[in-house]
């Protein structure tokens, strides 16, 4: 099986969920600028669990949050399917935000406030959009959340709380889902959970997922992992073992 790879002469839009073109990012001026991606080019294939992973500093926590249109590239381009987001108005890309992309970060980033059904449903409130509640059952049921949509996430474990990040990435049928670190905060049995119902939305749900970690047992349950090094790719690993994860991570870590 062959990578995606994109350049600037072509890109399959009916195959990428979404895609980079020359990607830079460059931090401070002069002397004291750091360059986090280097003219990066890179396709996420639509329906696959994509991995990104990378030694500290390589620019793998920046890439995805500019794939996700939560930051702004230096120079280059970015699509979120066949929409490119480096065109867009501010206004414009909070709206393609609400609609298209769903989020799970390490730290839950619940409202302590509200319900479990709630905060899954936040996403489709600032939207006014409704729900579907045949959707929406689909997801609360696949999570095991059934009996725990009327707590609030202090009364919620982590493994529970990541759950209902997970649906409320969900409920808006995102073209793609960007997880930060998902199982960072959680035990080893919890996490490896957590990344289950990852990889189940992907085969069952039909999902698109990018994954930051710098866990090598969580990327061997990707169908890709994207390896970076220095701003730029590195490498592309199909299907690995984590075994081969950690044997690539480690091979640049010394180069």
């Amino acid at each position: 099986m062959t990578t995606t790879s994109v350049s600037t002469a072509s890109r399959n839009t009916a195959e990428l969920a979404a895609s980079a073109l020359d990607l830079t990012k460059t931090y401070g001026r002069g002397e004291t600028a750091v360059h986090a991606l280097r003219e990066v080019s890179v396709g996420i294939e639509a329906g696959r669990f994509s991995a990104i992973m990378g030694p500290s500093g390589s620019g793998k926590s920046t890439l995805m949050h500019l794939l996700a249109g939560l930051d702004s590239p230096t120079g280059g381009r970015v699509f979120l399917g066949d929409t490119e987001l480096t065109s867009l108005s501010d206004s414009q890309l909070t709206r393609v935000r609400r609609r298209a992309v769903g989020f799970v970060f390490q730290a839950f980033n619940l409202l302590p406030t509200l319900t479990a059904r709630q905060n899954i449903r936040l996403p489709l409130d600032l939207a006014g959009t409704k729900v579907d509640p045949a959707w929406e059952q689909l997801i609360v049921d696949g999570l095991g959340l059934t009996e725990r949509l009327g707590h609030r996430p202090g009364e919620l474990s982590g493994g529970q709380q990541q759950r209902v990040a997970l649906a409320r990435a969900l409920v808006t049928r995102p073209e793609v889902i960007f997880a930060d670190e998902p199982t960072g905060a959680l035990d080893s049995t919890t996490g490896a959970e957590v990344l289950a119902l990852l990889r189940r939305s992907v085969d069952e749900w039909g999902q698109t997922v990018v994954m930051v970690t710098h866990d090598a047992n969580a990327a061997a349950v990707a169908d890709r992992v994207i390896l970076l090094a220095d701003g730029q790719i590195a490498g592309n690993l199909v299907e690995p073992d984590a075994d081969a994860v950690l044997q690539a991570v480690r091979e640049l870590g010394r180069a």
